[in-house]
């Protein structure tokens, strides 16, 4: 399937306040096989807080357009990563992401001796 490829994490108010999740966030996304509820089963995790919810794998669940955690479940190893694009109540509608680079850079201003740093990251869309 070419094009973008949509997921909706649900269940976000079970483990976080949804305002945790803001546009742009980059989400892990880990097949949880020892769930006993759905085998499916694929949890939603934010560094460093953990897991926030997991991919909505019901027809009652899933939004027109995103694909259900059954359909992604056999596209990856062991997890994959979503960036958030939209946050509904306490659902998030996330890309899902080919590929993630993630770098650090690192300043070092000798005027006053100083070292800054940031993280950033590229990433690339199905």
């Amino acid at each position: 399937m070419a094009g973008k490829r949509y997921v909706a994490v649900v269940g976000c108010r079970n483990y976080f306040e949804p305002k945790l999740l803001k546009p742009g966030l980059v989400l892990k996304l880990v097949k949880e096989p020892e769930n006993l509820y759905d085998e499916e089963a694929i949890r939603a995790e934010l560094e460093p807080f953990g897991k926030v919810g997991y991919v909505a794998n019901s027809v009652h669940t899933v939004p027109r357009g995103c694909a259900s955690a059954g359909r992604i479940y056999d596209t990856f190893k062991d997890s994959c990563y979503g960036v958030v694009r939209f946050v509904v109540g306490d659902t998030a509608i996330l890309e899902l992401l080919k590929a993630l680079h993630v770098g650090v850079v690192i300043h070092e201003d000798l005027a006053d001796d100083r070292i800054s740093g940031r993280l950033y990251q590229e990433s690339g869309s199905y």
